[in-house]
């Protein structure tokens, strides 16, 4: 009977290096990379690149099939950028003034009064992303069985 092809003994396998920095990239920078690009929970595997053009294009990960499978549409429609929709925009803008009114009635204003549109608009977003996350996170979390039978 002729040896077969894949009974031949394998190579020992030599250890992995321990993973290195990439070279020109900060801690933050790697921080971002590991994000989903839209929720900014941890990337879990999904990806995407317009047009599977590597290198004209940005690479966005994504932390769940629902959140690529927006991102990407969001992607194609957009020409391969994921960036707030006007309508987000016109949203946190608009968010603005009850900030402005609560922090009013807080007593807090005056702290807030040398910040730029910018850092409120980051403020503004913080606050809702870090809400969207507790309500995905408690809903994740329930029981569904746990509700009482509505009749």
């Amino acid at each position: 009977m002729p040896p077969r092809r894949w009974s031949r003994r394998a190579a020992p396998r030599v250890a992995a290096k321990p993973p290195t920095a990439l070279p020109g990239c900060t801690p933050e920078d790697q921080v971002l990379r590991l994000t989903c690009a839209l929720c900014a929970r941890e990337a879990r595997g999904f990806g995407y690149i317009h047009q599977l053009r590597i290198g004209e294009f940005p690479h966005y990960r994504f932390c769940s099939m629902a959140c690529s499978k927006a991102g990407s549409a969001l992607a194609r429609r957009m020409g391969g950028m994921i960036d707030k929709t006007p309508l987000e925009e016109a949203a946190i803008k608009a968010a603005r003034r009850p900030l402005a009114e609560v922090l009013q009635e807080l007593g807090l204003l005056a702290a807030f009064h040398d910040r730029s549109p910018a850092e409120i608009d980051r403020i503004i977003e913080a606050c809702v992303d870090g809400f969207q996350a507790a309500m995905q996170r408690q809903v994740a979390e329930r029981d569904p069985l746990s509700d009482p039978i509505p009749f």
